[in-house]
């Protein structure tokens, strides 16, 4: 039986979060070198021996958050397995394509993205405060890396940031320099680059986005399956993902055959197990382990909402189409 204490472990807290402000190669650059990058659970994809890991506990797929003040940037990069993201708070832009013009889509908090695999992608704070936005990668090795767009590795190095070919960075402004035997990151060629979708808008939103308020009218009875083959957004990544409201709370103890993720994104929430209980708030996260008979129900009046994202025997490989 999982104990309280084993529980406190897979608990952390929006408060208590680590952020690494070294990332990923364009922590210098101008325009993205305000940004703070999280890893909740699993090793994520940050470039940076920085990078503090909450959780280090397998579950098949990764957790992760980028907070960012407005103006600030992400970008362009792509990843081999999926890259979900719903939005904790601010305004968000995502776009996507080789220069970042191809499509691009503004969501609001407890808005979600399932960014197609294998295109190039970014994102920027529009809104006028600090916001959030939290991340579910594909594997537990979160597909291997990061490919970043050309124009990207090439601006990092003008402001001394060099990607080894090994994945690690090194700062010139800390006196670093690559190691012996380890070459640069190679950019990407012009026939690697042609064979990134370049999909408008009109291709992307109606099959990969999905509004909270449209998700939250669904689940009034019942969690909302969002990602996952029968989702609003269909997929098999590696993982599901359910909204769960305060109509479709969770107040029979419920179990799992492989691990969870419980993550509120509106109001106080209550979860029960046998032996122990946690009031979870919006950017808390709670791993559950596989087997765990679980109640999840909103403590406090008003808006109510939480993403679960649920492990399945899917590989986490590139975004499944039917």
């Amino acid at each position: 039986m999982t104990t309280p204490l084993d529980m406190d472990a897979r608990l952390v807290r929006y408060g208590e979060l680590q952020p690494c402000r070294t990332a990923f190669i364009d922590a210098h650059t101008p325009g993205s070198d305000q940004k703070e990058n999280f890893t909740i659970i699993g090793g994520g994809v940050s470039e940076s021996a920085d990078q503090h890991v909450h959780i280090s506990l397998p579950h098949g797929f990764n957790i992760g958050a980028a907070g960012q003040p407005p103006h600030c940037r992400n970008s362009l990069h792509s990843h081999r397995t999926a890259e979900v993201f719903f939005v904790l708070s601010g305004r968000w832009r995502f776009f996507w394509g080789r220069w970042g013009t191809a499509g691009e889509v503004i969501l609001e908090p407890g808005d979600i993205f399932n960014i197609p695999t294998g295109i190039f992608r970014g994102f920027e704070n529009v809104g006028t405060d600090y916001g959030m936005i939290m991340a579910v990668l594909g594997g537990d090795d979160a597909g291997g890396g990061v490919i970043w767009a050309p124009q990207v590795i090439e601006d990092a190095r003008n402001h001394g940031l060099v990607l080894g070919e090994n994945g690690k960075l090194y700062d010139s402004k800390k006196g670093q320099s690559l190691p012996e035997g380890v070459a640069p990151m190679p950019l990407l060629g012009e026939e690697e680059l042609k064979t990134f979708p370049e999909p408008e808008a009109a291709e992307v939103l109606p099959r990969h986005v999905a509004r909270y308020l449209d998700l939250s009218a669904m689940a009034a009875k019942a969690p909302v399956k969002v990602i996952g083959k029968t989702g609003r957004l269909p997929d098999k990544p590696g993982f599901e993902v359910d909204l769960v409201t305060r109509g479709s709370a969770l107040s029979e103890p419920t179990a799992e055959p492989l691990p969870s993720v419980l993550m509120p994104v509106f109001g106080h929430w209550a979860v029960t197990w046998e032996g122990g209980s946690a009031i979870l708030a919006p950017g808390d996260t709670l791993s559950v382990p596989e087997g765990l008979a679980v109640t999840v129900e909103p403590s406090m009046s008003g808006e109510a909402g939480l993403y679960r994202i649920l492990g399945t025997e899917d590989p986490a490989g590139a975004t499944w189409r039917s």
